[in-house]
């Protein structure tokens, strides 16, 4: 449910129905908008009634939230939610632009990448530590040297650095060195490290697994949100279908459809989700054509020797040209990309 607090409740007020929700057994989220502030009272279903709370001093009314899942709604933030980490700015007026290579393969690599990336005008850097892959037998990633190497890049160039955590008990070790707590696709209902990551402070972007509808995904975001992380961008990185000719099908009416139902910023995977370099400068556009808040796009000093995923990966030229056909785009959109 919403508890909305009237235009001239106090800050007594406000905690005294905190109070009176945590001591239904429930857990409150007091959202502070620029016209109105709510509570989001989320937990068993069965003890949420509005019963005691609409007589509460400051409370101007008790609303159902309709859709299942609660704190990523709408319903309850109208206003897009901006997410800051560091140099990276997602949401609003911002489009943050993450660039990097699949994996950290060694410190020349990752320090040439951020290096390049950054001077066309990213403001992320990512980059995989911990690699999960389909064969045990490929490349794993370099770990906590990976994430070393990262922190290196971003004390050089001062690019938040965006990078993959694949287990709950790594947690508090990437959160260390991370910006922002990637979830891969094949982590999305991975509910104990969501878990876990809700109960950090550092932002997340979370992706959208390969057969996952988006229900599922707002609901994942929610594991998150239910722990008090308030930081969670969403990414399309492609579904798969039937069809052959990509990777993965990549469904950019998925940008407006999840504005319209929640106040997430949303991102797109145009490097995973064709799996061809020569489509990523397209896809980018069209993603920001849509209303894209980001992009995250693989990029390597030379693709061909990349340890993993080369094929979708952009050298450094192609990256300078989408950077500069997106940045149009923004701007006819009244947006920006740096």
């Amino acid at each position: 449910m919403i508890i909305v607090m009237q235009a001239h409740a106090t800050p007594v007020d406000l905690a005294q129905v905190v109070s009176h929700v945590e001591g239904m057994g429930l857990r409150p989220h007091v959202i502070v908008g620029t016209e109105r502030t709510v509570v989001a009272v989320v937990g068993a279903e069965r003890a949420a009634t509005a019963s005691g709370l609409e007589t509460l001093p400051g409370v101007a009314s008790v609303l159902p939230i309709l859709a299942p899942y609660k704190v990523a709604s709408r319903e309850v933030q109208s206003e897009p939610t901006v997410v800051k980490a560091g140099s990276l700015v997602v949401g609003g007026k911002r489009i943050g632009v993450i660039a990097g290579p699949c994996a950290v393969e060694s410190r020349e690599q990752i320090l040439e990448t951020a290096r390049a990336v950054k001077k066309l005008g990213a403001t992320g850097l990512r980059g995989g530590a911990f690699k999960p892959r389909t064969s045990p037998y490929s490349f794993q990633g370099l770990k906590e040297q990976g994430l070393q190497l990262l922190a290196e890049a971003r004390e050089e160039t001062g690019l938040a650095i965006v990078t993959e955590v694949v287990s709950p008990e790594d947690v508090p070790l990437v959160a260390r060195y991370a910006d922002v707590l990637q979830v891969g696709a094949r982590n999305m209902q991975n509910y104990r490290l969501l878990e876990a990551i809700g109960h950090t402070h550092v932002p997340v972007l979370l992706k959208r697994g390969p057969a996952a509808t988006l229900e599922e995904l707002l609901l994942a975001a929610e594991y998150i949100l239910a722990g008090g992380n308030r930081q969670v961008m969403l990414c399309e990185r492609g579904i798969r279908t039937f069809e052959t000719h990509t990777r993965f099908t990549l469904p950019l009416a998925t940008i407006p459809w999840l504005h319209a139902r929640t106040h997430l910023p949303v991102i797109v995977d145009p490097s995973h989700g064709t799996g061809h370099a020569n489509l990523v400068e397209s896809m980018a556009a069209a993603s920001i054509a849509a209303g894209a808040d980001g992009l995250i796009v693989e990029v390597h000093p030379d693709p061909k020797l990349a340890a993993s995923d080369g094929g979708q990966t952009l050298d450094l030229p192609a990256f300078g040209q989408l950077m500069s056909v997106c940045r149009r785009i923004a701007a006819a959109l009244d947006r920006s990309l740096d």
